[in-house]
């Protein structure tokens, strides 16, 4: 098990970044020693120690968690669990804690993976209940509940709720709250702060930023949640390799500077979409105008790097796509590559068929704002 770190507060974010998780220097020792490949440790005698069994834990994770629980929360004990992806740190938090007879409420308008988990876990007994995020509707659902999951700014609508407000309700009718906080990553959001059970992420996307790994993890600071989390992973396997728990860690050195950068880019996509007739429904939580920005900016950091907005038609969304230069069409965000898709291609979300999700890279923002207007002057 990892433990729990308690470096200070007075420091910055970037400093924080570059130096989390790293071993006390030894001499002729790298700074951050690479991966370590084991299936088994050598294990005399009683099985004791930190390193007994490659499913269980290993040296290159360990690092890795110190590290994220670093800047989840800093000088605070926290414990991390690392997962093969974020679907498997999700489903670690709900299957540990969720039970036959238990009531889940989940957002109706958070990540497309979660009907999927939904279907799971109504055919083990479990009631699930749903509400949008914006309005704070999920209290009206909340009653009972055994666990509280929020998605705040929400994937792909970019809405935002009063996660103190929730939470504070949650806890006095003893549900326990979860908070995906892929979209804002802890430099925009610390959701433990805010007094959430568990910070849940998909790694994949802001935390590691270069559209190569799949990793997600799990923060909490509550010894006993932890080791439920815990527990579960190693029941079903779900465990990061080596090599990508490693890289990850290695990618956490420059999360400020790409978050930096990529807010501010979004931020500036935003308004000048937001001044053109020929796109709607322009979405940001750092719009002054946007409807969650008074929310959000009393308790995001940073506003994150995704903006949504709507063209009139499927058509024109997806020739504005493909006359793009510098932005890629993929489906995940947080990348320093922009990437844009029309989100109702997959199905299952509830938005028009010209919706564009837009994942805002760290390019220069006069080439990215250039190459989009140019994509949308073409299409008009």
């Amino acid at each position: 098990m990892n433990d729990p770190v308690h470096h200070s507060m007075d420091i910055g974010d970037g400093t924080r970044a570059v130096r989390a998780g790293l071993p006390e220097p030894v001499k002729h020792e790298p700074t951050l020693p690479g991966p370590v490949f084991a299936a088994h440790f050598h294990l005399p005698g009683d099985p004791t120690g930190p390193y007994t069994y490659g499913r269980d834990e290993n040296p290159t994770w360990t690092r890795l968690e110190q590290a994220i629980s670093e800047l989840e929360a800093p000088g605070r004990p926290v414990e991390t669990v690392a997962f093969a992806s974020g679907m498997a740190a999700i489903s670690a938090v709900a299957f540990s804690q969720l039970r036959a007879g238990d009531a889940v409420v989940l957002p109706d308008d958070g990540y497309q993976a979660l009907p999927l988990l939904r279907e799971r876990l109504e055919a083990y007994g479990v009631e699930v209940r749903t509400a949008p995020t914006g309005g704070d509707a999920q209290l009206r659902v909340l009653a009972g509940a055994r666990l509280l999951w929020i998605e705040s700014p929400s994937n792909p609508g970019l809405d935002v709720c009063d996660i103190r407000r929730l939470v504070r309700e949650a806890h006095a009718g003893g549900t326990l709250v979860a908070v995906d906080n892929t979209l804002a990553t802890p430099l925009g959001q610390r959701p433990l702060e805010l007094g959430a059970d568990f910070s849940v992420a998909s790694d994949t996307k802001g935390m590691t930023g270069h559209g190569d790994l799949l990793l997600g993890h799990v923060t909490s600071g509550d010894p006993e949640l932890a080791a439920g989390v815990r527990r579960w992973r190693k029941v079903v396997g779900a465990i990061p390799g080596p090599m990508e728990a490693w890289l990850a860690h290695r990618s956490l050195a420059t999360l400020h500077l790409r978050v930096e950068r990529q807010c501010a880019n979004a931020l500036v996509l935003a308004r000048a979409l937001a001044e053109r007739d020929d796109v709607s429904a322009v979405r940001h939580p750092g719009l002054p105008e946007d409807p969650s920005h008074a929310v959000a900016a009393g308790q995001m950091r940073r506003f994150g790097s995704v903006v949504s907005f709507v063209l009139p038609d499927r058509d024109k969304a997806e020739r504005f796509l493909g006359e793009l230069r510098f932005v890629e069409e993929a489906t995940s965000f947080g990348g320093v590559r922009s990437t844009a898709e029309r989100r109702g291609r997959w199905g299952g979300d509830a938005v028009p068929e010209g919706f564009i999700r837009f994942s805002v890279g760290a390019e220069d923002p006069e080439d990215l704002l250039t190459d989009v207007l140019h994509a949308l002057d073409t299409v008009r």
